[in-house]
């Protein structure tokens, strides 16, 4: 496995290894990701989860050899707080991989990665650290800053919780109440509707702010990555939980990136 390969494949492993495809999740078990399920997806559900929709165009991106538009993507996911997103940047830019490489940079988006605890980006945070010298390490504390205006938790929740209230809302309408009654019919390999529970695509770990988040804590917080070296798979030391970015006003309004996306919103023309 490559230095530059190493944390995207293991980024896939761990979604793969915490995505199970059955309808629901066993007990102890991470929820099951609706971006395994095809119908899930061709009913709209991406184009309402924006974190989730270009995390998966990024990686779509990577495996295509189209690293400079896969690092948009990750940015553009990072906008809306996802964490395997910006840790994402954050070995790309270590490794100059489609943007130039700067590990200072670096540093501040893998730190940021690691906001929640997952142990997998802190671990990386501290190889990071360990490799940067003391004017790399001041660059990177004060690009920090900038990095978590804009991405940080307290700037990007709110956004992704604006998307998901608006976008379940545009959906139901009036009958928000009573979605379990609903059917959300989407086309067919023949041609023919297919109906889809309301119960399914509106459980509320998908769309309440809250349990969302909390959904990609349980995915996240103990992954498959968490023993990915930079460039290796191999066990690491136990990292420090602490963020070394001094804490910053978030900009919740701050201009969100810009990518060539052309996946339609549910109920858009073609």
């Amino acid at each position: 496995m490559t230095v530059k390969s190493s944390l995207a494949a293991a980024l896939l492993l761990a979604c793969i290894a915490a995505a199970p495809t059955a309808s629901a999740a066993q007990p102890g078990k991470a929820p099951p990701d609706p971006t395994r399920d095809p119908l899930m997806t061709t009913a709209g559900f991406l184009s309402s989860h924006p974190d989730l929709r270009y995390r998966l165009l990024g990686l779509e991106r990577m495996r295509d050899g189209k690293a400079k538009e896969a690092f948009e993507f990750f940015k553009r996911a990072a906008y809306y707080a996802d964490k395997p997103a910006q840790g994402m940047v954050a070995e790309m830019l270590w490794n100059g991989q489609g943007t130039e490489a700067d590990p200072a940079l670096a540093y501040a988006w893998m730190d940021l990665a690691a906001e929640r605890g997952y142990k997998g980006f802190a671990g990386l945070r501290e190889r990071y650290w360990s490799r940067l010298d003391e004017q790399q390490r001041a660059r990177a504390v004060e690009e920090g800053r900038t990095v978590y205006a804009t991405y940080g938790d307290e700037a990007a929740k709110p956004r992704l919780a604006t998307v998901l209230r608006r976008e379940r809302m545009r959906m139901t309408g009036s009958r928000l109440g009573t979605v379990g009654n609903l059917k959300i019919y989407v086309p067919g390999p023949d041609g023919e509707g297919i109906a889809i529970d309301g119960s399914k695509f509106y459980d509320e770990r998908y769309w309440n702010p809250d349990k969302y988040l909390q959904w990609h804590d349980d995915i996240w917080m103990e992954p498959r990555i968490a023993k990915v070296d930079v460039g290796e798979l191999t066990q690491v030391e136990q990292p420090k939980p602490e963020s070394r970015i001094p804490e910053v006003s978030p900009i919740i309004d701050a201009e969100e990136p810009k990518t060539e996306d052309a996946m339609p919103r549910m109920g858009d023309k073609p």
